[in-house]
């Protein structure tokens, strides 16, 4: 009696331990594709997009100080009580500059994705 049942039990632990590891594997990989990979991808737009916009900042930064060295230094009209109007010029420019960027920003291809709201809904 005791042959006939051991054919059943022959390897059965080592079988569902090899089954567990598999399926633990299986497990731990997809958790890895669906969880970390995605993140990693997101984190690296992230500090590219931050990189991106820190050396475009400081080069519109600097282009507005070359303005201002421009407008002062090469041009006499503005010397006495008129030395404030570079100032001036150069902020005019830096506060369109910025407005250009929000309206594009708004404007932008994520405006076009979204869905219209409508008016009449509370």
């Amino acid at each position: 009696m005791a042959s006939r049942w051991s054919r059943f039990t022959r390897g059965g632990p080592s079988r569902l331990l090899g089954h567990t590891r598999d399926t633990t594997t299986l497990l731990r990989d997809y958790l890895l594709q669906e969880t970390v990979d995605p993140i990693r991808t997101l984190g690296r737009y992230v500090v590219a997009g931050t990189l991106g916009s820190f050396f475009v900042g400081m080069g519109a930064l600097m282009l507005l100080v070359g303005l201002l060295r421009l407008l002062q230094g090469e041009t006499s009209a503005f010397s006495g009580n008129l030395s404030w109007i570079p100032y001036l010029i150069v902020a005019v420019v830096a506060v369109c500059v910025i407005a250009l960027t929000v309206l594009r920003i708004v404007t932008g291809p994520a405006r076009r994705r979204r869905p219209p709201t409508t008016k009449g809904a509370s």
